[in-house]
Order: structure tokens, then C-alpha cells, then sequence
């Protein structure tokens, strides 16, 4: 038995209201559950309207496995619980006062409890280390209809969550949209192995500097390489040798202090993923693209992508993966599906971002553009495909990575669509 399952019990009343008595037998009729405190510390439920015997209250409702567990948690010294009309509790070990004295009505809740309910709950929590997820047994019992508006909810949650980062963002740069965009699109470049070095690369140099250099791809390769610190180590080819001298003018222009290039990892990437390609593309972007953030904000066309980001290198780094060691010739342009993950993991968060600080929802049209790219192909993917969850579009899959590492990974189960769905089944 855990606490939030009593929080669950209570807030979708999961027990015969009719007969509810207190430990001094007195009768319990609830008007109003409460609000459900999730996020601050107090009481669990506020604002409940309660009758115990033949009186009306309305104040706050605590929750606890034992009674006990009022003095444990020492909330006989908090102010905050001075308010507490009802005590809920599981097992009732001993008498609970608040601060003056005065004794707290109690509940105990596991005497109005269906037995059936009780098995659901311990057969969703049986503990096997063979489970991928806590409900992989029962997920073929939860309807369509129940997963795919969970999947709406959860990819909204999952924006909300990823627009925490641009807020701060925000913050750091004095609210610029651009430099915001450019921070987030570099990060995004460094996909996830290099995606920390990228941003710190980004915040490493004002804005306004890249803006300065857009004309001259030379500079703008530069300015990226020796702020990633690419430059510091002398290289024996005509094109380093023309950055480090651009760079050492750029640097004393502008006042620039490079990250270290030892925070940009090549092990196990791909060459397509080296970070000096991902610079050289970036940069390329910038260079082809003057209004890149107005176009960016207000495109809900998948093929527009496509056409925004259909950009190579600079000839060195078609003949090149590292500065040193020459290659096959190759053009090394965007793939469609490196594009899509941009516009996943960058394009649309900025696009919900920007509308809300607009006082504007463009929901509806980001449903529309995520829904035109592929669900992503990862071993979690698999798995719900596997276990027969409906994911057809980038969407669903962004859904099931919110569910699997924000609910399945945490065990809370008691506040996902599907584990309600599973207790509430007959």
C-alpha cells in the first residue's frame, strides 16, 4: 500500500460514500473532495467541504498509510495543517491533535474499499523483474480510443516540458527569439551525444556576432570552429590555416574565448554525425538563410523543411569528416530524417513557445505537422509496438517517450490514462 494510491482512492472517491463513519463513529458526508495539491508542500487535498456528525466543514483533507505518520512527518509543528478537517488514513495507530490541541477526525479508509478494486491495484504493481512496464500484460485490455487521447495529452505535456529549457533560454538572452532559435538549433545539431557541447558553443559568443559574419561563409566557419575550439591546435592544410587567421581576427574584434574542443565526442558516432560536420551545416544554414527565424516561426509544412535545411558543407568538408584526414569526395547535405528530428526536437517547441508568449495556440496546426513525419524508430518505440499500441506519426512516438520516461520509468502509474483505465475496469 502506498500513499498515492490512498490520494487516488479519495480523489475518484473509490469507496461506498454512503457509509462513511470516523474512528469516534461519527457519520461523514462529502460534499467536495478537494484540489488535489500536487505541487507545493501542505496538505494533499484543499478546499473540502465536508459534514462530519451533523457539522459542516470546509478546510483541508491529509492523506497518510498510518495515523502515525502525522507525527513522523511532524506536521503537529506546521502552521499549514492547522487547517486539516479530515484525516484519511490506511491503518489507525493513534490519536492525531493539531498544534492546539484539538483532536482530528479520522478516517479509515481501507474498511469502504471494494476488494476487487485492491486486486486490480496489486496485480498493476506486482513486482517481476521481467516487466518492461508495469502493465506490459495488461495494455492489450486498454482501448484505442483511451490510448490515442492519452497520446494527445502527453505530447502536449512533453512540449510544455521541452519549453522550459527556451524559457530559460529566454532569460539568458534577453528575450531574442533568434539567438533562442540558434541556441536551440545548435544544441539539437549536436543530437544527443554532443548536444550540451553544442549549447555551450552557442552561449559561448553574443548573437550579434554571427549576424555580423552571415555574408561570408569563411568567417561564419570560423567563427563556429574556433569557438568550438577546433582552431586552438595547428593544422597542415590551406583551409585551417585560413580559419585560424579569420578567427584570430574575429577574436580580437569581438573579444571571444572558445569551449574546449576536448567536450565534442566522435566515439561511436557516425561520420555523418561528426561534430565537424554538424558545424559545417550549421553554418551553411546561416550562410543561405538571412530571415531563418521568421521563415522557421511560421512554417506548418513538412516539405518546406525539407527545402529550408537543403543544405551541404563547404567543398573542404566534402573531401572531409575531421580536419586531418582526407576522404571521398561526397556532398554532405541533410538527410530527411536528421531534418525531422530538428523539426521535432527544435522547430515545433519553438514554434509552441513563441505562440503562447503571443497569447496565441497554434495546437492545432503543430498536430498537423508532426503528424506528417514518421514515428521514431528507438528501442522504447519498439517495445510499445510490440505490446500493440497504436504509433503511426512522430506524434504517438513523442507521446510514448513522455509516457515511458515520465510515468512507466517512475512507477506512476496512479496518474497515467492507462493505469486509471486498468483499476476502473470491471
Amino acid at each position: 500500500m502506498k500513499e498515492d494510491f490512498l490520494q487516488f482512492l479519495w480523489k475518484y472517491k473509490k469507496f461506498n460514500p454512503s457509509c462513511l463513519r470516523t474512528t469516534d463513529n461519527h457519520e461523514v458526508i462529502i460534499k467536495q473532495v478537494g484540489t488535489h495539491n500536487v505541487e507545493n508542500s501542505g496538505p494533499d487535498f484543499f478546499n473540502a467541504q465536508i459534514t462530519i456528525h451533523n457539522q459542516k466543514w470546509a478546510g483541508n483533507v491529509e492523506i497518510h498509510i498510518k495515523s502515525s505518520d502525522w507525527y513522523a512527518h511532524h506536521h503537529e509543528n506546521d502552521l499549514a495543517y492547522n487547517n486539516v478537517i479530515l484525516h484519511v488514513v490506511w491503518f489507525d495507530d493513534i490519536k492525531v491533535f493539531r498544534k492546539d490541541n484539538s483532536s482530528i477526525p479520522t478516517l479509515v479508509l481501507k474498511d469502504y474499499i471494494d476488494e476487487k478494486l485492491l486486486f486490480r491495484y496489486q496485480k498493476l504493481f506486482e513486482r517481476t523483474f521481467k516487466k518492461w512496464i508495469l502493465c506490459e500484460n495488461q495494455l492489450s485490455n486498454v482501448s484505442d480510443f483511451v490510448l490515442v487521447n492519452w497520446q494527445d495529452r502527453l505530447y502536449l505535456e512533453r512540449l510544455e516540458q521541452k519549453s522550459i529549457l527556451i524559457s530559460e533560454l529566454l532569460k539568458s538572452s534577453a528575450n531574442n527569439w533568434e539567438t533562442v532559435m540558434f541556441k536551440m538549433l545548435a544544441k539539437n545539431f549536436g543530437l544527443k551525444v554532443n548536444g550540451d557541447a553544442f549549447l555551450s558553443f552557442a552561449n559561448s559568443f553574443d548573437f550579434s556576432v554571427l549576424r555580423k559574419c552571415t555574408h561570408d561563409l569563411g568567417q561564419l566557419e570560423a567563427l563556429f570552429f574556433g569557438q568550438a575550439g577546433f582552431l586552438e591546435k595547428e593544422k597542415d592544410n590551406y583551409y585551417s590555416k585560413k580559419l585560424k587567421i579569420e578567427y584570430d581576427f574575429l577574436k580580437t574584434k569581438f573579444g571571444l574565448k572558445p569551449i574546449h574542443a576536448i567536450s565534442m565526442q566522435f566515439f561511436r558516432l557516425r561520420p555523418s554525425n561528426f561534430p565537424t560536420i554538424r558545424l559545417a551545416q550549421l553554418a551553411k544554414l546561416y550562410f543561405k538563410n538571412d530571415r531563418l527565424f521568421s521563415r522557421i516561426i511560421q512554417t506548418y509544412d513538412i516539405n518546406e523543411f525539407y527545402q529550408i535545411f537543403n543544405v551541404g558543407t563547404s567543398s573542404f568538408w566534402e573531401r572531409h569528416y575531421t580536419f586531418d584526414k582526407e576522404s571521398k569526395p561526397r556532398q554532405k547535405q541533410m538527410t530527411k530524417q536528421f531534418v525531422d528530428l530538428i523539426v521535432i526536437n527544435t522547430i515545433i517547441p519553438m514554434q509552441f513557445s513563441y505562440a503562447r508568449s503571443q497569447g496565441k495556440y497554434v495546437e492545432e496546426e503543430i498536430f498537423k505537422l508532426i503528424s506528417q513525419i514518421s514515428y521514431e524508430k528507438n528501442t522504447i518505440i519498439d517495445n510499445f509496438i510490440k505490446h500493440k499500441v497504436p504509433i503511426k506519426t512522430a506524434m504517438h512516438s513523442q507521446a510514448m517517450l513522455q509516457l515511458k520516461n515520465m510515468y512507466c520509468d517512475q512507477k506512476k502509474c496512479l496518474k497515467c490514462a492507462i493505469g486509471n483505465n486498468l483499476l476502473n475496469q470491471d
